[in-house]
């Protein structure tokens, strides 16, 4: 009986083949203006989608506040809590809240155009990079701007005297090493009051003969206690809103 069973199967697998008939490769319309988008042009987008998450990442205030989140965490000397994906989420919205004017002023001045067919693609990627290349900039130190300037050995980009005309290709790095130079220095200054207490603990315990008690599980405590005495994590979000303004 299986061998008739499996007989019938191959039987109406033939017949499938036989009557399957050839699929259309036509052009997909894919265009937010309905107008037909070739091979090429689909794979483009296709990339474009699948490295935008890094290049939101880099290209907003997103860095600077999950490093910053992270310094607080470890001064802490929390391993788990919060955990990373809160960490995360709060990054995520307060890289909204400080990106909502970029945005706004992207969506007026580029997207609406470009949605009502008024202007071209290339005028709506040239029109949407001017808002986000100033904010960059003001971000951006002049040292670091000045190293990738050096590095590019391009001389017309070094005489220019409008530097919104620069590439992004020298701005978004000079623009990222700005912000882990400054998320480190918040970082630094963020561990000095918790290091003082952890010192503090550490020469009450040696003082009293407890050299086998931790110190971390005396001072942990403690240092919550301050952070949340001083209102830490809004004080926290404030200073860090402040910076970018």
């Amino acid at each position: 009986m299986t061998r008739s069973y499996n007989k019938s199967i191959f039987i109406v697998l033939i017949l499938m083949l036989m009557n399957t008939q050839a699929v259309y490769g036509g052009v997909i319309n894919m265009d937010i203006n309905g107008n037909s988008v070739e091979t090429l042009e689909i794979l483009f987008l296709l990339t474009i989608i699948a490295l935008l998450p890094s290049i939101l990442i880099m290209m907003s205030s997103f860095t600077r506040i999950i490093i910053v989140l992270s310094f607080v965490k470890n001064a802490l000397g929390l391993q788990q809590t919060p955990p990373n994906q809160v960490l995360i989420g709060i990054a995520i919205f307060l890289t909204l809240f400080t990106m909502s004017p970029v945005m706004e002023e992207i969506n007026t001045s580029a997207y609406e155009p470009y949605k009502n067919e008024e202007i071209s693609q290339e005028e709506f990627l040239d029109t949407a990079s001017i808002p986000i290349k100033t904010w960059m900039l003001k971000q951006t130190g002049s040292n670091e701007l000045q190293m990738f300037l050096d590095m590019s050995g391009d001389e017309a980009y070094k005489e220019t005297e409008n530097i919104e005309e620069l590439p992004l290709t020298i701005i978004i790095p000079s623009f990222i090493t700005s912000e882990l130079k400054r998320a480190f220095i918040i970082g630094f200054l963020l561990y000095i009051p918790f290091l003082i207490i952890d010192m503090i603990v550490s020469s009450v315990l040696m003082s009293m003969g407890m050299m086998m008690l931790p110190p971390v599980m005396i001072s942990m405590p403690f240092k919550i206690l301050l952070f949340v005495v001083v209102d830490g994590w809004s004080l926290l979000f404030k200073t860090l809103i402040t910076t970018f303004n």
